[in-house]
């Protein structure tokens, strides 16, 4: 006989009625894929029948189940499609802060094109950072790879242009890679600077036709360029954006920054643990953080590892070489120790 102990949480049985037959089949998603994804997130058992479910679980579980179950079925209403992906930043969201309105972040839309193409924000941290671009001039964000600081940018800063609230984009970054140098690689100096460029041109065409963007670029309403050429310039009715920016130079991001003009905003992405600058050489994004906190009209958004937005698969790799990196650093702190 298996006996409960007394370490275990509480169990609890919640039955859950949907009225929609229609939208309850794309609630539970192709196969029940949907409630499967919460089933191994949350750590609780779903059973259905019909428009009626059942959640067995810890207390917690439960609740949390509800309230993404509720609020999933609430912007299916709202004509809000749900894919896998949305069921699973849905629990990560609620999971954080269960008091969230999830309305609030996915239909937040950003328009990027006449045929209504739209993009949403998926995370807390990226629906501060498209609010904060859209109410401030200079917004600073600050992460790891893969949670959305360039795309959202880019994004914000087409739906600018197609609004026309401004004239033209800018987009650029350091030439800075690790063990590279422009020098080695071959052609003049466009081909030279053009790899390191190439994620923004990824970004850009991801959003736009591909002939779209050329006739932009050819015109140039789009620009693409790496920093160094930003100098000397002043950027009037311009939507700016500097990836990569843990790469500039403190003179670098100096002078960027000194480059916005009227009727421009700037958008500034770096991640400060990932710098390529040579050994001693500070990074701009990293002083700039310190210098420029507190000016009003700057706002600085950070980032962390649950605003990951890219394949399920990412955040496990992620995870997994944290774990091999804090293995290292206690290895290394017990060796000094004995």
């Amino acid at each position: 006989m298996v006996t409960s102990s007394a370490q275990d949480p509480p169990q609890q049985s919640k039955k859950l009625t949907f009225p929609d037959p229609e939208l309850v089949r794309m609630l539970y998603g192709e196969h029940n894929t949907h409630l499967g994804i919460m089933e191994k997130s949350i750590g609780l058992s779903i059973h259905v029948r019909g428009t009626r479910m059942t959640l067995q679980g810890g207390d917690w579980e439960v609740e949390l189940a509800e309230k993404v179950l509720h609020q999933l079925y609430d912007l299916l209403r709202k004509k809000y499609p749900i894919y896998p992906n949305d069921v699973a930043y849905a629990i990560r969201i609620l999971s954080a802060d269960a008091s969230v309105d999830l309305r609030k972040i996915f239909m937040d839309r950003i328009y990027i094109s006449s045929n209504k193409n739209v993009i949403s924000p998926k995370s807390l941290n990226q629906k501060q950072y498209i609010d904060s671009i859209r109410k401030h001039d200079i917004v600073i964000g600050i992460g790891p790879a893969g949670t959305g600081k360039t795309y959202l940018a880019m994004a914000m800063a087409i739906a600018n242009l197609g609004k026309k609230t401004v004239k033209r984009v800018v987009l650029t970054r350091p030439a800075v890679e690790a063990g590279e140098h422009l020098g080695f690689l071959p052609g003049d100096l466009y081909e030279k600077v053009n790899p390191y460029l190439r994620p923004l041109y990824d970004a850009l065409h991801d959003m736009m036709a591909f002939e779209d963007a050329s006739r932009l670029i050819q015109r140039g309403v789009i620009e693409v360029a790496p920093l160094a050429f930003m100098r000397g310039r002043t950027l009037n009715d311009s939507f700016v954006i500097l990836d990569e920016a843990q790469n500039a130079t403190t003179e670098q991001m100096k002078m960027f920054l000194t480059r916005l003009g009227f009727s421009s905003k700037a958008v500034i992405t770096g991640d400060v643990t990932q710098t390529d600058l040579p050994a001693g050489k500070p990074s701009g994004l990293v002083e700039a953080r310190e210098i420029l906190q507190g000016i009003e009209g700057i706002q600085f958004v950070y980032f962390n590892r649950d605003d990951v937005i890219r394949h399920p698969l990412v955040q496990e790799i992620i995870d997994a070489y944290d774990r091999v990196e804090h293995g290292k650093k206690n290895n290394n702190r017990n060796g000094h120790s004995s």
